[in-house]
């Protein structure tokens, strides 16, 4: 197969018994000397994980742009911006192996468009770089994509998780 079959949803339930599929998304990096700061970043507040206004972002979201964004999941303070009382941006990042800081970024629907993102994202990309981590953004959408590139990450590779039924095993062999 080549790497453009590899990524075909259509191609790979064809010959295999997928369940689930996530993805295919871009990885984006970023080291020190590509940041690219956002100069929209006044205003943006650390909040514990467990805070109220952003379990309010959460669940004003749904579900499924939660779990994309993995937000729930993030082992850093959430870098947050408010309008009113409200939380309408939150980004943060998880802890993962060999210093990886995986980037988590959700705004609000009814606040998207006007560079927010990239504030709080910029924030936690700052926490994660002074914890001496590399930044790791996933980013399956355009717009998060955008958002990356701004802030100096480079597409450096892509992500495909699939999880299989069980594979009939052949009695022959």
């Amino acid at each position: 197969m080549t790497h453009k079959e590899l990524v075909d949803i259509a191609r790979l339930r064809a010959v295999l018994p997928v369940l689930d599929v996530l993805g295919p998304a871009s990885l984006f990096y970023l080291g020190r000397d590509g940041f690219l700061p956002a100069h929209e970043g006044t205003g943006v507040e650390q909040l514990p994980i467990g805070d109220g206004g952003l379990a309010a972002l959460l669940a004003l979201t749904g579900e499924e742009e939660v779990g994309e964004s993995g937000l729930e999941d993030i082992s850093s303070p959430a870098f947050c911006l408010r309008r009113g009382d409200e939380v309408v941006a939150a980004a943060g990042y998880r802890s993962w192996p060999r210093s990886v800081a995986q980037l988590s970024v959700l705004v609000a629907p009814h606040h998207r468009g006007r560079r927010l993102a990239r504030a709080v994202a910029s924030a936690a990309v700052a926490h994660a770089l002074d914890a001496r981590l590399l930044p790791q953004w996933r980013a399956r959408l355009y717009p998060s994509q955008r958002v990356a590139v701004a802030l100096g990450f480079q597409e450096l590779g892509a992500q495909l998780s699939v999880r299989l039924g069980d594979i009939p095993v052949d009695q022959d062999r």
